[in-house]
């Protein structure tokens, strides 16, 4: 054991994950779920975390990392915590009233368990505080934004940080040379824009509600069904936040947020799964064509998280079609396993899958900041 050793917290809204680094090496891991459900599991995030630090050894740590989702456009880097980082995140629950909290919980659970050891808040925004301001700006009234922080913000940004730079070593080319578009798709899902290391656009906006088909979320839907619901359905403002986050997108189409099942129904020749796997496939190969555009040259596309790397059809089907841009699939590559290229040998376009690996990604940030 060395005395280089890192505790990476990744607080959910109903979650903790853990994972303990000894060096850049993961020694231990573990999730803690359904934190507050009825019947389920701690009753709220601090008793979680008390019972994960309770549970582990923690001697030579050098820093703990914490996964902040928002960080605004304060936080463009990893920051060392204290009292005046923790009140601007305080400050910033309103842009994520879901996962701030929680975030909150960890930091202050461990900095009390672990007053000596160094607290990292490594945020999920920051990749995208690059983005141009013609790609953050929503054209809504400038002064209403400007007082109430409306912009796009974009999410899980350090998994497209790690993705990419994993990209460039396939193509073995310098990260800051290569373009790539970056697809997370997990229970969450975002499409980002990379040229040359920069985010420069990404689906995710003002929350993670916006852009591609998730397990409960909508994505992109007209702003006007908020209306229609509110003065023809009757439904309150809370009521219908529950209803694009929880019990839209894969859920809200079949009943099941999972893509295996979604998969598995569209091979029995259930047609709601059909429907869904087709608009979720399609919502993503519509920003790959969009990003291709902003980009103007794209070396890379990289598939990553649970569906982007596991579920074939769905990198198939959502590549469909863009033979004419150099972006086409191997059917055999398609179906290995591993970090890999899937694009035909000579393709224009190289087309990659990479697993995410956002924890160890946050424990070289925690790091390089406690040693700085």
């Amino acid at each position: 054991m060395t005395a280089d050793r890192v505790l990476v917290l990744n607080c959910g809204s109903s979650s903790v994950k853990w994972r303990l680094y000894d060096g850049d090496e993961g020694v231990d891991k573990g999730t803690v779920e359904r934190i507050g459900e009825p019947g389920g599991g701690p009753a709220d995030h601090s008793v979680a975390i008390r019972e994960v630090l309770e549970g582990l050894d923690l001697s030579g740590l050098t820093a703990v990392g914490h996964r902040v989702v928002h960080g605004g456009m304060l936080f463009g880097e990893p920051v060392l915590i204290d009292e005046a980082v923790l009140a601007a995140i305080r400050d910033l629950v309103p842009l994520a009233p879901l996962h701030n909290p929680a975030n909150l919980a960890g930091i202050e659970v461990a900095r009390a368990a672990l007053p000596d050891v160094a607290q990292v808040a490594v945020f999920d925004t920051a990749f995208h505080t690059t983005l141009p301001e013609a790609a953050a700006t929503y054209a809504v009234d400038r002064d209403t934004a400007q007082r109430y922080g409306i912009r796009r913000y974009g999410f899980h940004g350090t998994s497209h940080a790690y993705v990419s730079r994993r990209t460039a070593d396939l193509l073995g080319r310098p990260y800051d040379e290569v373009n790539t578009i970056t697809l997370h798709l997990g229970n969450g899902a975002s499409a980002c824009a990379v040229a040359g290391g920069r985010s420069v656009a990404t689906s995710m906006g003002m929350s993670p509600l916006e852009g591609l088909v998730m397990g409960t979320r909508s994505g992109d839907v007209d702003p006007t069904v908020v209306f229609h619901l509110r003065r023809e359905g009757g439904l309150s403002v809370d009521d219908i936040d529950d209803l694009l986050n929880h019990r839209s997108g894969l859920l809200g189409l079949t009943g099941a947020n999972d893509m295996r099942e979604v998969l598995a129904r569209r091979a029995d020749g259930d047609p709601a799964a059909a429907l869904a796997f087709d608009v979720y496939c399609r919502r993503i190969t519509g920003y790959v064509g969009a990003y291709y555009a902003l980009l103007g040259r794209v070396d890379a596309v990289t598939f990553t998280a649970g569906v982007g790397e596991h579920a074939a059809p769905v990198r198939a089907a959502a590549l469909a079609g863009l033979e004419r841009l150099g972006i086409a699939v191997d059917p055999e590559r398609n179906a290995g396993s591993g970090d890999r290229v899937i694009s035909p040998d000579g393709a224009e376009v190289t087309v990659c899958v990479v697993g995410t690996d956002e924890e160890r990604e946050i424990a070289r940030s925690a790091r390089a900041v406690a040693v700085a």
